[in-house]
């Protein structure tokens, strides 16, 4: 008996996706903890096992269907994250031995609703779904769990409202909405009295940051003159809200890595515009051009997607010429891949997927090539 009641206490945590849902796993941790459960490695030992999801690929939703799957119904298991929010109580249909199913702005109700299905399970089956949601409440960020005891990623913006036509954020996390800048402060106080040294600030679109006067840049001064931070960056950027007092921010803040990841995911305009990014390949290359002016040395990545709806083979040739222009220091290459709830979903999907792997290869190839040579000058420097 003691042993089933010391096991009820221990939870097992699996995270996919993004640095923002690694976030939110930190964030559950926290909050379990002050409510007297035991993150444990092994699911076996776990009364509890907690899948937290991502929905921008296809890929990474066959893995958590599949390890929902897998586990024994003697366990209270729950979905939660993007994946939670996509589905709602569809995943509670298609994979009947989830108990509960918890949307991002629902995650402060998990460990009530762990205590719920304790008590119940066993005696009756129920199940438990919450994704109505719309904002978090502000505590669930100052629990003091980070899992890298020198790291920690600090949220500055919550959900998304650009709408890019193959992006699946804005449906799960809601529109963009900002936290105030003093909580941020705080919280990066916190992090470092326990002994963290370094932050990275999150958003999806961390550069459209606003509360009150207070914009982005002016965020980064403050972070920087806070006393104890050693260095700091951010993720992730969308061009169209780039700017040059951006740049002069790396360039002039001493904490501040010189660094910056631009997702550009095309070179064509065209499939820019059936993308909705908002801005064109010349202001893509006139950012570049300025960023590099701007901070000397700084390093430059960045996302690309092939095979989009419609991605002709000039379109794709569109995209190897950028990239041998810019010369990245690194980037994230993806195969598209449609998107329930998304604009990009209506669209038939008319590049094969063989031409898409095709294609993913040929970039892939190229970058790895730049970075190869980028690396071995940095090495020489």
């Amino acid at each position: 008996m003691i042993n089933k009641e010391m096991k009820k206490k221990k939870v097992f945590l699996r995270t996919f996706g993004c640095q923002m849902n690694i976030r939110d796993s930190e964030v559950v941790v926290g909050l379990l903890r002050k409510s007297g459960y035991k993150i444990c490695a092994d699911a076996d030992a776990a009364g509890a096992v907690i899948i937290n999801t991502c929905s921008v690929r296809q890929h990474a939703e066959e893995r958590v269907w599949s390890l929902a799957g897998s586990f024994k119904t003697d366990k209270i298991i729950g979905v939660i994250g993007c994946m939670a929010q996509n589905y709602k109580e569809g995943i509670l249909e298609r994979a009947p031995n989830v108990n509960f199913v918890v949307g991002p702005a629902d995650i402060a109700k998990i460990p009530g609703i762990l205590a719920k299905l304790a008590k119940d399970k066993g005696i009756f089956a129920r199940k438990i779904y919450e994704t109505d949601g719309i904002a978090r409440p502000e505590e669930i960020y100052h629990t003091g769990f980070y899992a890298d005891k020198n790291h920690g990623f600090v949220v500055i913006s919550e959900g998304c409202s650009n709408f890019c036509s193959y992006c699946v954020v804005p449906y799960v996390r809601g529109a963009l909405h900002h936290r105030h800048y003093q909580d941020v402060i705080n919280e990066i106080k916190m992090a470092i009295d326990k002994g963290i040294t370094s932050i990275t600030l999150l958003g999806q679109n961390v550069n459209a940051y606003k509360d009150g006067n207070t914009g982005f840049t002016k965020l980064m001064e403050l972070v920087n003159s806070i006393p104890g931070l050693k260095t700091f960056t951010f993720l992730t950027s969308h061009p169209k809200d780039t700017s040059i007092d951006l740049f002069k921010a790396i360039a002039g803040l001493d904490k501040l890595k010189k660094d910056l990841h631009l997702p550009v995911q095309s070179g064509s305009d065209r499939i820019l515009k059936l993308m909705n990014r908002s801005y064109t390949k010349k202001f893509y290359l006139d950012l570049v051009d300025n960023y590099r002016k701007i901070v000397k040395g700084a390093t430059l990545t960045t996302d690309i997607i092939v095979g989009f709806p419609q991605e002709s083979e000039n379109d794709f040739k569109d995209t190897l010429d950028l990239v041998k222009a810019v010369r990245f220091n690194a980037a994230y290459i993806f195969k598209y891949s449609p998107r329930p709830q998304t604009q990009a979903f209506k669209m038939a999907d008319t590049v094969e997927k063989k031409e898409k792997e095709k294609r993913h290869k040929l970039i892939l190839e190229l970058q790895k090539e730049i970075s190869g040579v980028k690396n071995v000058r940095i090495k020489n420097e």
